[in-house]
């Protein structure tokens, strides 16, 4: 069984930087791909970014590429999303998420089986 806690999230003025965490119970963490999505109201839930079970392969969207940094620490079991330059359109729910494959490199949410509880980033202009 996989849990999922994101925390970090908060309101942030354009500009500004958030740095988020997901923290992950259970053994297998160290060997899956984990990947961040956000959600905005009204909008369906997209694809931010994503890390191998190394580190050593990270993907975005190219919404946030240049802005945003995912990283991950396999011996706390914890993956970061770092947000810098934040825009306003980055204002979402987000959340941390595993795919039921755990070498699933996709962007495919629906292939996301294990999913935290989604941490609130709001970014005023």
């Amino acid at each position: 069984q996989v849990q999922l806690v994101e925390s970090g999230g908060g309101l942030v003025q354009a500009g500004g930087s958030l740095r988020l965490s997901c923290a992950a119970s259970g053994r297998t963490f160290s060997s899956s791909v984990m990947g961040w999505f956000r959600q905005a109201p009204g909008k369906e839930r997209e694809f931010v970014a994503g890390i191998s079970w190394r580190g050593a392969n990270t993907y975005y969207a190219d919404a946030v590429k240049g802005r945003f940094t995912i990283s991950r620490d396999n011996a706390k079991n914890t993956v970061y999303l770092q947000m810098n330059s934040l825009k306003p359109e980055d204002t979402a729910v987000y959340y941390c998420a595993r795919p039921t494959d755990p070498y699933y490199t996709g962007r495919n949410y629906e292939r996301y089986n294990y999913w935290g509880q989604g941490t609130q980033v709001t970014v005023s202009s």
